[in-house]
């Protein structure tokens, strides 16, 4: 899992972060590989002085944004998720997909994920895995770059004109020989995206899953998520695929755009 571009921290000497800054460097420290660290662990990843590290973690922990088990490791608190559950963008968007991906797990019984765009890559809101279904490296909370999912070639196809241009004009990565790292061929499987209405990434993250997603819009009709399915690569049929992910994301937009002239909200 690939997560943005961060500036490296800086060293304690001449370190100009604020104190938010620093606090926040403590918490990008934690990653779904290292769930639980030191102190010390966190005084290297953050590139603070231990005394600084100390402070600002007790702070933290008396909050509730981390905790400590008997071993004396810190991890991520319940607080902190309690807090970050408020984000409307994520809130309605999962409320109101929930029961369509529900609904396309019962018909297929395979991984059923929804997504948003941030900058150069998608955010995993929400996912449902079947038992036996192919595995994927996604996760609720997880970020993966646009150019080779599913759900991120259905956002990036549109996103705005110069997203793509700037995304397209950046090294993009390889996760297999099939991923999508030649500009000209990303912008006409982009291209294909909008003229079909689905997007299809056959074997780009691992070689033996693809994954058949389409664009969840708004009220304003602009798209604001993605919907998708994983599949076995060796005994997929991306053409009977698409008529039911797009009926289940054609079902969350129109739940949306309920939902807004209820309410007046905007999820973008």
């Amino acid at each position: 899992m690939h997560g943005p571009d961060r500036p490296r921290p800086l060293t304690a000497r001449g370190d100009e972060r604020s104190v938010t800054g620093r606090a926040l460097a403590v918490l990008e420290a934690f990653t779904p590989e290292r769930p639980l660290l030191s102190l010390s662990d966190l005084s290297r990843s953050a590139g603070l002085p231990l005394t600084t590290t100390h402070r600002l973690v007790a702070e933290l922990a008396a909050w509730g944004a981390l905790e400590r088990d008997d071993r004396g490791r810190y991890r991520i608190g319940l607080r902190l998720w309690e807090v970050a559950s408020l984000a409307p963008r994520g809130v309605s968007l999962r409320e109101a997909a929930l029961p369509f991906m529900e609904d396309l797990y019962e018909v297929t019984h395979e991984n059923v994920q929804l997504a948003i765009r941030d900058g150069h890559e998608v955010v995993f809101l929400e996912r449902i895995a079947g038992r036996r279904a192919v595995g994927v490296l996604t996760r609720v909370g997880g970020r993966f770059p646009l150019h080779a999912t599913g759900v991120g070639l259905a956002l990036l196809a549109h996103a705005p004109a110069d997203d793509q241009e700037e995304l397209l004009a950046r090294p993009l990565e390889r996760f297999t020989e099939k991923t999508l790292v030649q500009p000209d061929r990303l912008r006409r499987a982009l291209a294909d995206v909008r003229r079909t209405g689905v997007a299809v990434s056959d074997g780009q993250v691992t070689l033996d899953a693809l994954s058949v997603a389409a664009p969840v819009f708004d009220g304003a009709g602009e798209v604001v998520a993605a919907l998708s399915i994983v599949v076995n690569s060796a005994t997929a049929n991306p053409a009977t695929l698409a008529p039911v992910v797009r009926a289940a994301a054609l079902g969350v937009s129109r739940s949306l755009k309920r939902r807004n002239a209820r309410h007046g909200t905007d999820t973008r």
